[in-house]
């Protein structure tokens, strides 16, 4: 088995062929186009049997993925930060685009159950949704922290902390900077003009997001503290959960599996501040939340505390059962989706 590395940048892609060893066969550098993409393709065709290493890195990663996805190849996805160990160990000095793409082939030769690179589903337009929404309201929040050093400068109260999103609020605000002349009277009026602009895009991607993430995940809103953006930003970040083979492989992903910490005959476990942060956030809320409202969440809280755990490692433990419950619905609506698509499938 051929292992090829690419390292890969917005205008360029170096691939590096290696043997089982780990020895280099050949590289190539071509253009990060379509027809680059092919003159790839066309060089990889002399090793028979063949995988593609790409380092992960989604935006510039994604052109080559999904070209090489579609015509047959086998290909997955290599972190990056396994890449460093790999680089300080060769015996090459520097760093340069065929260094890094040996050191993607290697780690991928070295790691065997890496992710399996497939083609973008609605999660990714899930995930672009929330995220698009996210920089609107950190836009929106931008431009309200100005919006109020205007209105102290004028004189005027400044309405409630995290009102500004509210009509009633923008309304009055327009009518008492209606009179105010100056410079600063008018970029105040401009200000809440922007607020109510971004307010209206954020409301309609909020709905826009509910609908998708309820289609993609139904399972999910039925689990308490898990909101509508909270179930599309754990459908979006996970990026389809077939890709992680058990619920631990989804656990240390999130970052809610314990690290084990072994000292001779003591063994403990510490908390992971590795994985994916964006899921790790969304389990803590819908933990805390799943607490302040009581049920299950609060049972299993109290339960660890009778244990003798801290509040810390009782929150911890319930979002590792969180975790655990995310993946089994995702697992759940994915296999009905599957089978929907079958039943269209065949009735056609």
């Amino acid at each position: 088995m051929v292992i090829i590395g690419g390292d890969l940048h917005k205008r360029t892609h170096t691939a590096v062929a290696i043997d089982e060893n780990g020895r280099k066969l050949g590289q190539r550098t071509v253009a990060a186009t379509p027809d680059g993409h092919l003159e790839l393709l066309r060089w990889a065709d002399e090793f028979a049997e063949r995988r593609w290493a790409l380092e992960d890195c989604r935006h510039l990663s994604r052109r080559l993925e999904a070209d090489l996805v579609r015509a047959g190849e086998s290909v997955v996805r290599v972190p990056p930060k396994l890449m460093a160990g790999a680089r300080r160990s060769g015996r090459e000095p520097g760093k340069s685009d065929p260094i890094d793409a040996l050191a993607v082939a290697r780690a991928a030769l070295r790691e065997p159950d890496l992710p399996v690179a497939h083609l973008d589903g609605p999660e990714r337009d899930l995930r672009l949704l929330v995220d698009h929404r996210e920089d609107l309201v950190m836009t929106r929040t931008q431009v309200a922290n100005r919006l109020r050093w205007h209105l102290h400068e004028l004189g005027l109260a400044e309405p409630a902390p995290r009102s500004l999103d509210r009509t009633h609020v923008i309304e009055s605000l327009r009518v008492e900077l209606a009179d105010q002349v100056g410079t600063v009277g008018r970029i105040a009026r401009d200000l809440v003009e922007r607020i109510a602009a971004l307010t209206a895009s954020i409301n309609v991607l909020e709905h826009e997001i509910g609908v998708l993430a309820s289609e993609l995940g139904p399972s999910l809103g039925d689990l308490q503290g898990c909101g509508g953006l909270s179930a599309a930003k754990l459908i979006g970040e996970a990026a389809g959960i077939s890709r992680f083979r058990s619920r631990a492989a989804f656990a240390r992903h999130n970052g809610s599996a314990p690290v084990p910490v072994w000292s001779g005959e003591t063994t403990h476990h510490r908390l992971s501040r590795g994985g994916n942060r964006q899921l790790n956030v969304v389990l803590h809320r819908i933990a805390i939340t799943g607490i302040r409202l009581g049920g299950l969440g609060r049972q299993y809280f109290e339960h660890r505390l009778a244990q003798g755990d801290t509040k810390t490692e009782a929150i911890r433990a319930l979002r590792r059962r969180i975790s655990d419950e995310v993946y089994r619905r995702m697992r759940q609506d994915e296999a009905a989706r599957a089978a929907q698509r079958a039943s269209l499938a065949a009735a056609a």
